[in-house]
């Protein structure tokens, strides 16, 4: 019998203890406060936009070039001789003002035949003066005698043209000598610097042979060359353009790690275009690029330099500047509305750079345009703009005591931090 109800104790008491500790667990869990349900609702996407402001644009042509002289000249010798004195700054590089000497040839033998021209001119100058003698004579001879009309060659008419013309001839030689004498100094024709040396103190140079190579230094130039894209926002200049309205264009250049900059002005077109390339070719003058005249520019701009240029074109009013990355893929613009709504736009572009999109139609005063890059952007979907409240995620509690529960919670853990 004893042995019975121990059996029957083994036997009841595991499913007694199993019970016990699920009542434990679950009377445990319902004292337990239940977190609150969040709703899965996403808040809308947070977008930047721009609020377009229709504005005057004064649009610029972006170009490039050598910068070369206006001026270039090859200097020759025009008389023979050897080179007795050159100047200091016939070196290359050295700079010339118009005038000025850059080297003498030996006079000795030109002077000599301005002496013997002038000789020679005397000389025909006396036989005119006797001839001329000789034909007043036979005139008042011819008329004592009464002989009628007196003919040419009795008054000596031929001998005296002869006479007249050899003078002439005299005269001419004498020029000639001393514009020979004369071009034994070179000058410079125009303020310039020397490019090329040619030759050197006594050498001997023949007529017609180079001696240099000056280049002007009072303007420069550079050969732009232009696509009919660029000339749509171009004023070319033209025969009856004044210069004080030719374009300006400021040139600019790495020199040192540093950008400088320079001045100038869009003087003509070449107007020929180029059949190669399908270009033509604007011509950008610079005043003193060396500051010989005065302090011009801030730092001289060198001949043979590749520069770059930025071209002051035509102006267009009532346009709106966006940046380029707010155009999407489709060629629209994203536009916010009043409820805070995706809406798409067609827009004109007239015209795009590197950075902007200039629109002249498609937008209003007012409008937000979207510059954030939105993958899966919807027509009419919602969005939220910078200082757009952020709405509260939705709380749903299962429990009614949790909020309560929850509070007392926080008012103790409170208390504690003190």
């Amino acid at each position: 019998m004893i042995h019975l109800m121990a059996l029957r104790k083994r036997v009841f008491l595991p499913p007694l203890i199993i019970a016990f500790a699920i009542t434990v667990v679950v009377v445990l869990s319902s004292l337990r406060p239940q977190p609150p349900m969040r709703s899965m609702e996403r808040p809308a996407v947070l977008v930047e936009v721009l609020e377009a402001t229709p504005t005057d644009v004064r649009f610029t042509v972006d170009g490039q070039g050598n910068v070369m002289p206006k001026r270039t000249t090859n200097l020759v010798a025009q008389v023979s001789g050897r080179v007795v004195e050159l100047s200091d700054k016939f070196v290359n590089g050295g700079f010339f003002e118009r005038g000025e000497v850059l080297l003498k040839i030996d006079p000795a033998d030109y002077q000599v035949a301005l002496q013997s021209a002038q000789a020679q001119l005397a000389q025909a100058k006396a036989t005119l003066a006797e001839e001329s003698a000789r034909a007043q004579v036979a005139r008042e001879e011819w008329e004592s005698l009464q002989m009628g009309e007196i003919p040419a060659l009795g008054i000596r008419e031929p001998q005296v043209a002869a006479a007249v013309a050899n003078v002439q001839s005299a005269e001419a030689g004498v020029s000639r000598a001393k514009r020979d004498l004369e071009r034994t100094e070179i000058k410079a024709p125009f303020d310039g610097l020397l490019q090329n040396k040619g030759v050197d103190l006594g050498q001997y140079v023949s007529m017609n042979s180079q001696i240099g190579t000056l280049m002007g230094t009072e303007v420069a130039e550079i050969r732009v060359p232009l696509s009919d894209r660029d000339l749509a926002y171009l004023n070319l200049p033209d025969g009856e353009t004044d210069a004080s309205n030719y374009p300006l264009v400021e040139v600019y250049s790495n020199i040192a790690g540093e950008t400088q900059r320079w001045l100038g002005r869009m003087v003509r077109s070449e107007g020929i275009l180029d059949s190669s390339s399908r270009v033509i070719y604007g011509v950008v003058q610079i005043d003193d690029p060396y500051n010989q005249a005065a302090q011009t520019h801030p730092t001289p701009l060198r001949f043979g330099r590749f520069a770059q240029l930025s071209i002051e074109g035509s102006e267009a009013s009532g346009v709106f500047e966006v940046p380029r990355y707010a155009l999407t893929t489709t060629g629209k613009l994203w536009i916010v509305d009043e409820e805070r709504r995706l809406q798409s736009r067609d827009v004109n572009i007239l015209r795009a750079d590197d950075n902007k999109l200039y629109i002249d139609s498609g937008l209003n005063r007012g409008d937000k345009v979207v510059l954030t890059q939105l993958a899966n952007a919807l027509p009419s979907m919602k969005v939220r703009l910078p200082g757009d409240p952020v709405p509260k995620q939705l709380e749903q509690p299962t429990n009614p005591n949790a909020e309560t529960e929850v509070a007392a919670e926080e008012e103790k853990d409170a208390d504690n931090g003190e």
